[in-house]
């Protein structure tokens, strides 16, 4: 239990009603999980106003409110607190009542468009075998050592993340690895959080249906750099143009990580192929099974950050050679097999052309390339033209299909898509919604040693089809029909 006062003195407070003599169990932003001695905050969502639930919070045992506008009612026995953003003050109880977890531990930061969730997972896998405590928020999966909590978001809502904060300090956490995302900085999700390290890893186009203009999505991921505090680093890829504007503001000591320039942290290709590649990073040459210019530089950004927390440069290149794929980033799924199948995530203009443009970079000119892909519905629809311009220009064959549609018309997205696609490319194009059907016509008529690059699910296990979530894993699916065929 957590004294009210104590909580109190890290709002902005413009007023507060009612006994303020009270303990506080929990703080909570959702009204059906208060209970008895907790604080319910009512944030304004972007669906939901949580001042509309102040009453039934009550109802359910709230003895304090934090709110931005009073109720009307006011009930007696009950502490109101007024303060100007709730969303923000949200983070700021939730850290007091779980006793400012975050501080005791070292927690990294990993933000972009691309990249982000790799680099979160290699990190999270080289500390592990160097021997610490580990936790990891990803989009794929949130893990406290070798415990695995399903994830739903990319940055889980306030009072889950600071309780799986508390969660990693009880079991012995040293470092956690967070993929922060530009919605969860946007709606205050990470308030109150005390970064160690942050790393920037890209921008590129997405979400632009939620931030508007690309100079607010760019502002939004910069605000987890003004932040930091003068005793953590900011670590940013250089050779993207918007490294270097993340660091404009920041307290933290700057260092970069590049592939084309001068930076603290470097590296380079020597030799490649679909089950691997040779680098150089900072003078040292080692094997990785990781493919792609793209899984390069976040390796570099990797060292990085072990190279920052005073790990051993000879240790960190024995350990990096040693780390395995991520799910769905790239991922060959039958080494080995007739012809080559890669699974990625990519879901973004640059995310698809990066991935593209590393098969060309293998394959051999007489080996073709298909690419099976779709935009998910209800989000940003301004890349989908993009998409598909990329895709007709660099691959032989492309088969349109579903992603996600969630509620929007499948036809009107894949008409989207073929928008950008130029009038000398139709004849490469073929358009198949059902997502199994298009997968299983890729494989099925392939020529011998043709690649097929199944992009954008990646890791994710299920389809979203008019609401409702489908089991379906794009690597899963691939894998049975090669069976069914052999």
């Amino acid at each position: 239990m957590i004294a009210l006062k104590d909580i109190l003195e890290e709002l902005n407070v413009i007023q507060t009603l009612g006994k303020l003599e009270l303990s506080i169990e929990h703080a909570h932003t959702d009204s059906r999980k208060v209970k008895v001695n907790d604080l319910f905050v009512a944030v304004h969502g972007n669906t939901v106003d949580g001042h509309e639930y102040i009453s039934k919070a009550i109802e359910n045992g709230a003895c304090a409110i934090v709110c931005e506008s009073l109720p009307t009612k006011i009930e007696d026995g009950v502490a109101y607190i007024q303060v100007t953003n709730s969303a923000l003050a949200a983070g700021n109880c939730n850290k007091v009542c779980y006793g400012k977890p975050d501080e005791k531990l070292r927690l990294i930061g990993i933000t972009g468009t691309n990249g982000k969730t790799t680099i979160a997972t290699l990190l999270f896998n080289l500390f592990k075998n160097l021997g610490f405590g580990v936790g990891l928020i990803s989009t794929v999966e949130n893990r406290i050592n070798e415990k695995i909590i399903p994830s739903t978001h990319t940055t889980p809502e306030v009072s889950e993340l600071y309780k799986l904060i508390d969660s990693m300090v009880a079991d012995g956490v040293d470092y956690c690895f967070m993929e922060v995302s530009s919605h969860a900085i946007s709606q205050y999700r990470i308030a109150g959080l005390q970064f160690n390290a942050a790393i920037f890893s890209n921008l590129t186009h997405d979400h632009l249906d939620y931030h508007g203009t690309f100079a607010k999505y760019r502002d939004t991921k910069k605000q987890l750099f003004d932040n930091l505090s003068s005793e953590a680093f900011a670590l940013v890829n250089k050779d993207d143009k918007n490294g270097l504007v993340m660091m404009q503001n920041t307290k933290a000591t700057r260092y970069t990580y590049s592939q084309k320039s001068i930076s603290d942290f470097t590296s380079k290709i020597l030799e490649t192929d679909f089950n691997g590649m040779q680098i150089e990073l900072n003078g040292n040459q080692f094997w990785t099974p990781l493919v792609g210019a793209f899984n390069a530089i976040n390796l570099t950004a990797v060292y990085g950050i072990g190279v920052l927390f005073d790990i051993p440069s000879n240790e960190l290149i024995v350990e990096l050679s040693k780390l395995g794929k991520v799910k769905g980033r790239f991922e060959l799924i039958n080494p080995g097999g007739k012809n080559p199948i890669i699974v990625d995530y990519a879901h973004t203009p640059d995310a698809l052309e990066n991935v593209i443009k590393t098969i060309n970079n293998i394959r051999k000119n007489s080996v073709s390339l298909t690419v099976v892909f779709g935009c998910g519905g209800d989000r940003d629809i301004t890349k989908r033209a993009k998409m598909g311009t990329i895709a007709a220009k660099n691959a032989n064959r492309v088969i349109l299909t579903n992603d996600n549609p969630r509620t929007e018309d499948p036809s009107k997205i894949l008409g989207d898509i073929e928008k950008g696609i130029e009038g000398q490319y139709y004849k490469n194009i073929l358009q198949i919604q059902d997502r199994e059907q298009a997968i299983k016509t890729a494989i099925t008529t392939a020529q011998a040693g043709e690649v097929i690059l199944i992009a954008g699910k990646g890791h994710e296990s299920y389809q979203e089809i008019n609401g409702v979530r489908h089991d379906f894993d794009d690597s899963i699916v691939a894998l049975k029909i090669i069976e069914s065929i052999a």
